[in-house]
């Protein structure tokens, strides 16, 4: 199954989510995320089919391995693009929209350029 950026986005809502409370629930998600139950339980549907997370009886979401991958990817991308625009003079909420934007289409090889050098200037660790 071939990933797009809602399903990143709803992958790294879950890891996030997943820091913050026992279990996340579709609803953590829906009210996360801003989206209706139905929009949110198509996306799990998909994402299960796809291995990238699991339901349990309980209806808890829990990452696939593949799923955690993707997520902390994601993740990471978000936090280093965020935090260099920071550190440029980016207002930190416009930062934050940027990187979500920036993070699901910046090649692995790009990303990786700026964050080592980034890292070796000390804006980034």
């Amino acid at each position: 199954m071939v990933l797009f950026e809602s399903g990143e986005m709803y992958l790294e809502t879950i890891l996030i989510l997943s820091k913050e409370k026992p279990f996340v629930r579709s609803i953590d998600v829906a009210e996360y995320m801003g989206y209706s139950k139905p929009s949110v339980s198509r996306a799990v549907g998909l994402l299960k089919n796809g291995g990238y997370i699991t339901v349990s009886p309980e209806r808890h979401l829990e990452l696939t391995e593949e799923g955690r991958k993707v997520a902390e990817t994601i993740f990471e991308r978000h936090t280093v693009l965020s935090g260099i625009l920071i550190r440029l003079g980016v207002d930190p909420e416009l930062a934050s929209e940027d990187a979500c934007k920036m993070e699901h289409y910046i090649s692995d090889t790009s990303f990786h350029a700026l964050k080592t050098h980034f890292e070796n200037e000390g804006f980034v660790s």
